[in-house]
């Protein structure tokens, strides 16, 4: 573990649910892990009138989310993490909150190093990023300053290119960092090392040796309270464009020179970059299908379409569902299809990486009844999160009877070991300056490239809105994206649940 230098983390929209519910309970755990460094603070702003005090009260020690994490743990140890946290009412002039930022600095000696977190809308980001340059808060001539963004990234290409020619006025590309959090996952990392750690998989990860590849994002919820934002948003924008293009891009990316995280995202630019852009009609109306979960009854429970969501439209065409089949254009994947689907409202919580292998080419075994079974690595990123392979054995007995096995692995084996949460782990790569699980700006601009075509289509086109029940695993035709390969796989929550003649630990 690199060493963290002393700093303070200057959270904007403090008083916002993110703040409460991802970045103190991880701030808490790193603090109880150790791994803070010796001065370190917090600083909270927002609009709110609230102390010092009532920030500790709210953020900890009322918090439902540090509920189960504080129960039974010494009231010293909590004290000595609320001495830590601060918070600021913020005025319409940012001097006063420099003023603060400057005392504290000294005070505590965090060495005039700082993170800023944007913990607010997007809409407000430059106008953010401009009252901190201009209080002279971006300088690097003393300690080093970093802001970290949250996601959306633009709605399209046009805005997220406008979002980064705004933050470059005032900040320099290495001093931004772009969070995603499914980037935090211990599993999407495991993607890397799977891959580039194994000389099992490696030679086998292309196109002579693998048939198809997908890749499934299931949420058991609706939209809940955020009818409003997601009706603006849609499957595409609020899961695709993100988070499973970021995991696209560690399945189909070429071996970086290094480990380092320049060289990292070089090779998931280029990755990014090789993906088949579809603009035609026809080619978008074959490879991509969208729709809406409708008011159904799960587990004796009426309900709610998604129309009928708080927030929402009642005549919405925005997706709940999107499905999309593509191709990569470069040596190591000519021709090899990929499946990404994201949804709400599905059977389970879930989302996976599954690589099909090739059947062998000569069949030996053809009355075994395994034929087109094809073997299968399952990188399940949420929940029970760990790695599966399925491959064939013989059925002990007479005879050559072919079935699948299981060879599986668990992090929740790892009894003695902690696993950081995206955000703990995300945090403190960006306390150290390591950029690698952060999209660059060129990353998001490249994704938004492959997104914009789809997003235009379905917006100007006669494109169907499917409607599927909720609690199922979408429209009724959405196998028929998967054309030679029948169906989608559908997963069940727990990766140890999933059907094997035996299972080999």
């Amino acid at each position: 573990m690199d060493k963290t230098e002393n700093q303070m983390l200057i959270i904007f929209g403090a008083s916002g649910d993110l703040t409460a519910r991802k970045l103190i309970p991880a701030i808490y755990n790193l603090y109880k892990g150790n791994h803070l460094p010796e001065n370190y603070v917090v600083l909270g702003a927002s609009r709110s009138a609230w102390s010092d005090d009532d920030f500790r009260k709210k953020v900890v020690e009322e918090s439902k989310y540090l509920e189960e994490e504080l129960k039974d743990v010494d009231k010293d140890f909590i004290s000595g993490f609320c001495n830590k946290l601060f918070y600021h009412p913020l005025k319409e002039d940012y001097s006063c909150l420099n003023e603060r930022i400057i005392k504290m600095n000294g005070e505590f000696g965090t060495d005039d190093n700082f993170i800023f977190y944007f913990s607010v809308p997007p809409a407000i980001y430059e106008s953010l990023a401009k009252n901190i340059y201009d209080q002279g808060l971006h300088n690097e001539d003393k300690g080093w300053k970093r802001i970290i963004v949250e996601k959306p990234f633009g709605y399209s290409l046009e805005t997220a290119k406008k979002l980064n020619i705004a933050l470059h006025k005032y900040f320099k590309e290495p001093q931004i960092f772009r969070i995603d959090h499914y980037l935090g996952k211990e599993t999407v990392q495991n993607l890397l090392v799977t891959r580039f750690a194994n000389s099992i998989f490696e030679p086998l990860w292309n196109r002579n040796y693998i048939r198809h590849v997908e890749v499934t994002n299931a949420e058991s919820v609706g939209v809940e309270k955020r009818g409003g934002y997601y009706d603006n948003s849609g499957a595409l924008r609020d899961m695709f464009q993100n988070h499973l293009l970021q995991i696209v891009s560690l399945i189909i990316m070429e071996p970086p020179i290094g480990s380092n995280a320049e060289e990292i995202r070089n090779e998931k630019v280029k990755a990014l970059k090789s993906l088949r852009v579809m603009t035609d009609d026809k080619t978008l109306h074959e490879n991509t299908i969208r729709g809406q979960y409708v008011a159904s009854v799960i587990d004796g429970e009426n309900v709610k379409g998604y129309r009928e969501e708080e927030g929402v439209d009642p005549n919405s065409t925005t997706e709940t569902y999107a499905a999309i089949k593509f191709f990569v254009d470069n040596w190591r994947w000519a021709d090899v299809p990929f499946y990404v689907r994201t949804a709400k409202r599905m059977p389970t919580k879930v989302t996976e990486v599954v690589i099909h292998f090739k059947s062998p080419h000569h069949q030996i075994f053809k009355e075994s009844g395994i034929i087109d079974k094809d073997n299968k690595l399952v990188i399940r990123i949420q929940p029970d999160e760990g790695v599966l392979i399925k491959f064939g054995v013989k059925v002990p007995g007479q005879g050559f009877r072919v079935e699948r096995a299981n060879l599986d692995f668990y992090y929740s084996s790892l009894a003695d070991t902690y696993v950081m949460t995206a955000y703990e782990r995300l945090l403190l790569d960006a306390m150290q300056g390591d950029a690698t699980l952060y999209a660059r700006a060129d990353e998001v601009e490249a994704a938004w490239e492959f997104v914009d075509p789809i997003l235009n289509f379905w917006k100007n086109s006669d494109a169907k809105v499917y409607g599927y029940s909720a609690g199922v695993w979408g429209p009724e035709n959405a196998d028929d994206l998967i054309d030679g390969v029948a169906m989608w796989r559908n997963p069940s929550a727990n990766l140890a649940d999933d059907p094997g003649f035996c299972v080999l630990k």
